[in-house]
This record gives structure tokens, sequence and C-alpha cells, in this order.
């Protein structure tokens, strides 16, 4: 891995520890973030409206330039929400 390959990954890491030390300080974040991505994920730009809609109602404040980490938690809903409706 080059320099640059560390660093991001080092970034990103440190991003997903800071939000995961808001979920255990407040759980009720995950499901509320499942619950708009459950509502929107159809949508047209749905990444963009879940990020914005989890932005203005929990501490979880995800820029419109998502980094890899703001991705990667997208991504996650988006695949635990597919997972439930599979299941049905």
């Amino acid at each position: 891995m080059s320099s640059l390959e560390l660093r991001n990954r080092d970034r990103v890491i440190e991003e997903l520890r800071i939000f995961l030390k808001k979920i255990l300080v407040e759980p009720e974040i995950i499901p509320h973030s499942l619950s708009i991505t459950r509502e929107l994920i159809d949508e047209e730009n749905a990444d963009q409206k879940i990020a914005q809609k989890i932005s203005d109602t929990t501490n979880v404040k995800i820029p419109t330039e998502h980094s890899d980490a703001d991705k990667l938690f997208l991504q996650v809903l988006h695949e635990v929400v597919r997972d439930e409706k599979a299941m049905y």
C-alpha cells in the first residue's frame, strides 16, 4: 500500500470510529436511519435524500460530498433494507 492509501484508510477508520461512538451513545440512530432508508430507497438520488434526512434528524451529519465512510454507511443501510425486503 502506498502512503496515500494508508492515510485514506486511516481517515476512513477514524470516521467510522467516531460514527460508532455516536450510535453507542444514541442507539436509536440505527432504527431511525433504517426507517428513512425504507422510505426513500427507491427514489431518484436516494443516497442524497437519505443522507440529508439523517443529517436533519440525528446528530449524524453526512455532508453533500460523501466521504468513503459515508458511502459505506449508506451502502450498509441499503443492504439491510434490501435483505429485509427479500425475506418477505
